[in-house]
């Protein structure tokens, strides 16, 4: 059983108070990854496949610049004036026959000493961009974490890019929490949050989660397209996206 590396089952709420108030929310379970410990969990786990086919599989090419991550989150670091020598662990959703769609991978970097330094909020759209923002994440790991910054990445129809992000995170222990408050010129908008309880990381607890959780990441995908057409028949306003690089 891996000393870091964990399953995190529980809930995701999105609650949308302009101009229309929208609510949903679903059950799911994230992993939380070791990178350090990727090779030992490809051989120890049965249920979980790294960097190869699998009936639940992780695949670092579905992150970062789609090579080795523990190179990209370094540079990604130092771009940012970081630095962090120590345990990096990330959450996200695994591929489940095969597919995964990750609205947003959390990267928490430590330093020797076992400090959270930085966290990486990774977002990924339904275009096929990623997005990284590199946060400072200075003071006690177990303690929550309050960080903030301009949206300068294209999500969703619904929500103009002048926005800011406003994150508080209980970092991964015995719960997790990640918890986005969107604002805009008129205050709130939009609340998104995941809330989870740790597990541990093996071939029993992967097997319940997939029975609990069936086409989990399908359902992901399909929910994100269902609540779009609900707000299309609530009028919402719809904001043109332009792709990365035009």
């Amino acid at each position: 059983m891996s000393a870091a590396s964990a399953i995190y089952a529980g809930l995701v709420v999105h609650q949308r108070m302009r101009p229309k108030q929208h609510r949903l929310g679903y059950r799911v379970f994230s992993l939380l990854l070791d990178l350090n410990e990727l090779d030992d969990l490809d051989t120890s786990l049965r249920l979980l496949a790294i960097n190869k086919p699998g009936l639940l599989s992780f695949r670092e090419s579905d992150h970062g610049d789609g090579g080795p991550l523990r190179p990209w989150v370094a540079a990604r670091l130092a771009e940012a004036g970081f630095t962090a020598d120590g345990r990096i662990t990330m959450l996200c959703y695994p591929r489940m026959l095969g597919y995964v769609f990750n609205p947003l991978t959390v990267y928490f970097c430590h330093n020797a000493d076992g400090g959270l330094v930085a966290i990486i909020y990774e977002v990924h759209n339904t275009h096929g961009e990623r997005h990284a923002y590199v946060l400072p994440a200075s003071g006690d790991p177990e303690e929550r974490v309050r960080h903030a910054c301009p949206k300068t990445f294209f999500v969703s129809p619904f929500i103009p890019m002048d926005c800011v992000y406003n994150f508080t995170i209980r970092p991964p222990g015995d719960n997790v929490q990640i918890v986005i408050n969107e604002t805009d010129a008129e205050g709130p908008l939009l609340t998104a949050s995941f809330s989870g309880t740790r597990e541990p990381l093996t071939d029993a607890t992967l097997a319940r989660a997939m029975l609990r959780h069936p086409l989990m990441t399908l359902k992901v995908t399909l929910g994100i397209h269902w609540e779009a057409i609900k707000l299309l028949a609530k009028g919402l306003r719809v904001y043109r996206h332009t792709p990365q690089g035009s």
